[in-house]
């Protein structure tokens, strides 16, 4: 009896931008176990190599590639580099995000387009120079996008990210829409709070030491943080052949948040009789 490959990625060329960290890491580490060759694309060419090679030795191939696809001539360079060095592209994974924070009164607009700049133009930039790539090769081409349950619901005082962020789940759906008919499939998936190490790092420098309190406290019902491993998973489902008639949908992936009543639910109560 032979194992099935039921991803449907043994031997697919998959291109993972923001791969050298935190959710990219462990998205590039999953789709090696599972047999796909991956492009690990990061602004940070250490990064990159580690990661490539920690993919490897998993019995794949692995290429690093550096770029800020931010800039438009950087993530077509990253999306041509993905192509040329792995033979042809079949799916891509962007993860690439930063928040700023601020309020509304007090925001410039540079923080406001660097926040359009990080979370939503790159997507537009990465996806379509992919996407023309798979056209032009005749691949049913994948791509799914992180976004974030801040373009969900209101974002307070980190505004700019969260309508980046919305603007991404929209952009995703006009993609599929657009796309489907050249057999590309495009999704996304929305993170509630996750432990990366660039996350956790923020909140030891403020002081905090006891994540799971942060929220306990907002009520999260597992009443604990993501891992990365956590998002990986489902982005590689959503690239994969398990997911063929999924398109056009953003993948909430938040511990329960959005499942419970905002309010707290109502108080138990015992009905008495006389």
């Amino acid at each position: 009896m032979t194992r099935d490959d039921v991803f449907g990625l043994t031997g697919k060329a998959v291109l993972v931008v923001g791969g050298g960290s935190g959710i990219g890491h462990a998205t590039a580490l999953l789709l090696g176990r599972v047999g796909a060759n991956v492009a690990v694309a990061d602004i940070d060419a250490d990064r990159a190599e580690q990661v490539s090679q920690q993919v490897a030795a998993l019995g794949v191939s692995a290429v690093p590639i550096t770029g800020d696809v931010t800039d438009p001539a950087d993530a077509q360079a990253v999306v041509d580099a993905a192509h040329n060095r792995l033979g042809g592209l079949h799916a891509l994974i962007n993860i690439v995000g930063m928040a700023s924070w601020s309020d509304l009164l007090s925001m410039d607009l540079a923080m406001w387009d660097a926040d359009l700049r990080n979370n939503l133009t790159h997507h537009l930039l990465v996806g379509r120079a992919a996407a023309r790539h798979m056209i032009a090769d005749g691949v049913a081409g994948r791509i799914a996008l992180v976004t974030s349950i801040s373009g969900i619901f209101g974002a307070p005082n980190h505004a700019a990210y969260g309508a980046a962020k919305a603007g991404a789940t929209a952009l995703a759906k006009s993609m599929a829409n657009e796309w489907a008919p050249h057999g590309i499939r495009v999704n996304s998936v929305a993170p509630d709070i996750i432990a990366t190490p660039r996350v956790v790092a923020g909140f030891v420098e403020r002081g905090v030491s006891d994540m799971n309190a942060i929220v306990q406290a907002d009520g999260v019902p597992m009443g604990r943080w993501g891992t990365p491993d956590e998002i990986a998973g489902p982005l590689v489902f959503l690239v994969s052949d398990l997911a063929g008639f999924v398109t056009g949908q953003n993948l909430v992936v938040d511990g329960g948040t959005q499942s419970r009543f905002p309010h707290g639910g109502p108080k138990p109560f015992t009905e008495t009789t006389e």
